[in-house]
């Protein structure tokens, strides 16, 4: 007897372009600018320019499987330049512009690329990168004109005006499946980046598990905007999954404050956005002050940090939204939960449940299941068809020998399954032999009204070797004291949880993710040799801070 088969057909992320190309070929994808849209275009033309960016590169000698380095915002030229290096099964290496150089040259050197493809206004970064990093010979201009010519050894020119020397017929998907496809370097906001590699099939499977009702649940009908940026974990995805729906993809440019934000998403009627809350919040801030309203924008999605209730209420409230909160990071590809869209049951603190095709553990610190999985704490581990099982570069395998990998997270997971992110284990202060939790006076004082964002950090302790202070920045135009601030700690912490110091900023550091940079706040405000007045005055040009 002779079993019947299935085509083979390769999880390849070009399939995801050509489909929308083939079956939404009246969908736009928009572009911001600063004055305005800055392009519009349907996903046939944005096919053909993906092509003819594959051609390009393949000319310059770009291979399967090598690296392309991209430094640039999320536009129309960076998307094609996306799905032209993914169709010819070469490695897309996203850069974050918002790093220092050394960062970014360590970066690319490490990724081996030899083509850098960089928006306008980067052009001085990247020619300060090539300086550093001799196996770049091609730099590429996208998004505006500047900088062509040689810099050291590499060779600058616009992209489009190449672009229109080529045609739009190269040959994609000839590659496995399991052939990379991206490469993204964590934040390094609790350590060093390490890089993550993306196969096709990773992403592939991840951009299906977007598309459950019970997750992100888009449509054709939805217009969609990503302020996530395309260098941060892919965009969350979205760029993938919009097309793969059909819908309208309106992607911000280099803008995303508030003002422009408002006009971007009534001129192209945007439904669903996604983004940090930071984002959001500058967005509710400039509909407060012009007393506009957002007439078709439905729901807002968001990550990076889990969120106070109170802010959640106050955009739900202001924006006229549902927010959808979601739990993830670099190595998941990188959404791992979502909250579920009309569970009335549904809280700030939660983070949704795992889609098919994620699995969630909760252990102990030896990394063993703990036997209770449901309402216990313990470290958070993951394993699934989008989860990393090696960092780039190394031979050891990020996961134990069952599968799991650590994330680093501390978690537990509701009678219903709802995932809470209680705390970072690596956050976590040691102060006379016993565990404070900065996650949870976090959350109580962003429940404040007054409180825009909070920190919580351990400061060394001659007596107990680590004491927890609290940084805070206030709302425009809000006051608050110290007592205030301890009293809504008061019987909701243990007494010796309350921080020993609290120190206001006019303007909390974050990372290009938009969380707060605790890496940057220890690096400030972590010794204890010196009093609060001398450290306020030394640090008070890189992040300005006030008295209580």
């Amino acid at each position: 007897m002779i079993d019947g088969s299935m085509q083979k057909f390769p999880l390849t992320l070009d399939k995801i372009l050509t489909h929308a190309a083939k079956w939404h070929s009246n969908s736009e994808i928009v572009t911001g600018g600063k004055e305005g849209v800055a392009s519009r275009i349907s996903y046939t033309q944005l096919a053909v320019h993906a092509r003819c960016v594959s051609s390009l590169l393949d000319g310059i000698g770009v291979s399967i499987g090598d690296r392309v380095a991209t430094l640039a915002w999320n536009s129309q030229a960076h998307l094609e330049v996306w799905y032209g290096i993914f169709g010819m099964g070469a490695v897309c290496h996203t850069l974050n512009p918002r790093l220092m150089i050394p960062q970014l040259s360590w970066m690319v050197e490490q990724s081996g690329a030899r083509v850098l493809i960089v928006s306008a206004d980067l052009v001085d970064s990247a020619i300060e990168i090539t300086s550093r990093v001799s196996s770049l010979s091609h730099v590429l201009i996208i998004d505006g004109v500047a900088g062509e010519g040689n810099h050291g050894a590499a060779q600058f020119r616009l992209l489009t005006p190449l672009l229109e020397q080529e045609f739009g017929d190269f040959d994609w998907g000839v590659f496995s499946e399991d052939a990379p496809c991206g490469l993204c370097f964590t934040s390094g906001s609790t350590g060093a980046p390490k890089g993550v590699t993306y196969t096709h099939r990773a992403s592939f499977l991840h951009t299906l598990r977007l598309l459950q009702s019970d997750s992100l649940a888009l449509k054709s009908s939805d217009s969609v905007l990503p302020v996530v940026p395309m260098f941060h974990a892919n965009a969350w995805g979205v760029p993938f999954a919009v097309p793969a729906t059909g819908g309208k993809l309106v992607l911000p440019g280099r803008y995303a404050d508030g003002a422009r934000l408002a006009r971007l998403i009534e001129s192209e009627k945007v439904t669903v956005a996604v983004g940090v809350p930071t984002v959001w919040l500058g967005l509710a801030e400039h509909l407060a002050l012009t007393r506009d309203r957002l007439t078709t924008l439905t729901r807002i999605i968001v990550g990076g940090a889990p969120m106070p209730p109170a802010l959640k209420d106050r955009l739900e409230s202001e924006l006229g939204v549902i927010v959808q909160t979601t739990w993830g990071m670099t190595e998941l590809s990188p959404v791992g939960t979502v909250a579920v869209l009309g569970d009335e049951a549904r809280a700030a603190e939660f983070s949704g449940r795992p889609a098919l095709g994620v699995d969630l553990m909760i252990a102990d610190e030896r990394g063993m299941p703990l036997a209770e999985q449901r309402g216990s704490e313990g470290r958070l581990h993951v394993r699934g068809a989008s989860v990393i099982e090696r960092y780039f570069g190394q031979d050891t395998p990020a996961t134990n020998c069952d599968g799991w990998f650590d994330t680093g997270d501390l978690a537990r997971i509701s009678d219903r399954g709802d995932l809470m992110i209680t705390g970072r284990a690596k956050d976590l202060i040691k102060s006379g032999g016993e565990w404070i939790n900065p996650a949870e006076i976090e959350a109580i004082i962003g429940e404040l009204p007054q409180i825009a964002l909070a920190a919580v950090i351990g400061r060394s302790d001659e007596k107990w070797g680590e004491r927890p202070i609290l940084l805070v920045e206030l709302r425009a135009g809000q006051e608050i004291s110290d007592d205030e601030l301890l009293k809504a700690l008061g019987g909701r912490v243990a007494p010796w949880w309350l921080p020993d110091s609290i120190i206001r900023m006019h303007v909390m550091p974050l990372a290009a993710t938009g969380k707060i940079d605790k890496i940057e706040l220890r690096k400030s405000f972590r010794d204890s040799s010196r009093s609060d007045d001398e450290r306020l005055g030394v640090e008070n040009e890189e992040f300005p801070v006030q008295r209580g």
